[in-house]
């Protein structure tokens, strides 16, 4: 991954407005250019892996119940305020806490993926599943049983088993392994791990070494 920073801006750049330049250079590129139509319903997009659509809890195998541990992370780092959990501790020392609600108010929200990167066990995913509009406010509410119907109907479309799923999200960007909790330490590509980020004008050379090395073509 290429993550390159603007080079500064010069005087003459500033006085000549070459931004302003660039931009309806662009639009009058596009404004000639032939339109690409999709015709939806019929044609259905390709949803890449990490797309945020649908609010789910995951459901775990071994209980069939929900992951969530209670830690409330979710509620803390939403910046909308959109999610509302009521819990109890057991009285078995040791437990995790009971989980007696936990509510997602899908109109607030803002997709960011925070609950998805904080969450210490995964137990929260925004899944690929774009399609769930409605005609009332009171469905776009999820509670804790339509969030685990939500996962159910994700995981049915998947085309692998539910076990190898993994949302890039689950874990965060360009942190190293150890430095995460052990439900967060998942195979992810290089790529969004970080090993593969250059900066700046480190590309260059990262694309010379991978060229002597035979990876890429020149």
């Amino acid at each position: 991954m290429q993550i390159q920073y603007k080079p500064k801006r010069t005087w003459l750049a500033t006085i000549f407005q070459v931004e302003i330049l660039q931009g309806m250079a662009l639009t009058l590129r596009r404004l000639f250019s032939k339109p690409i139509t999709r015709q939806y319903p019929e044609e259905k997009p390709r949803i890449k892996t990490g797309f945020r659509g649908q609010h789910a809890l995951v459901r775990d195998p071994q209980t069939d119940l929900t992951k969530f541990v209670g830690c409330m992370r979710c509620a803390m780092v939403c910046p909308s305020r959109c999610i509302r959990i009521r819990s109890h501790k057991a009285k078995e020392p040791g437990s995790p806490r009971l989980i007696d609600d936990y509510r997602i108010d899908a109109l607030r929200c803002v997709y960011c993926g925070y609950c998805e990167e904080v969450c210490p066990v995964n137990a929260i995913v925004l899944t690929e599943v774009f399609e769930y509009a409605a005609y009332d406010r009171q469905s776009i509410f999820f509670n804790m049983e339509q969030l685990l119907t939500n996962w159910d109907r994700f995981a049915a479309q998947m085309d692998q088993p539910v076990a190898d799923y993994v949302n890039p999200f689950w874990r965060p960007r360009g942190l190293a392994e150890h430095t995460l909790p052990v439900g967060k330490r998942i195979p992810v590509t290089p790529e969004w791990s970080g090993e593969q980020q250059v900066v700046g004008r480190l590309w260059r050379q990262h694309q010379t070494g991978q060229a002597d090395k035979g990876e890429i073509d020149v």
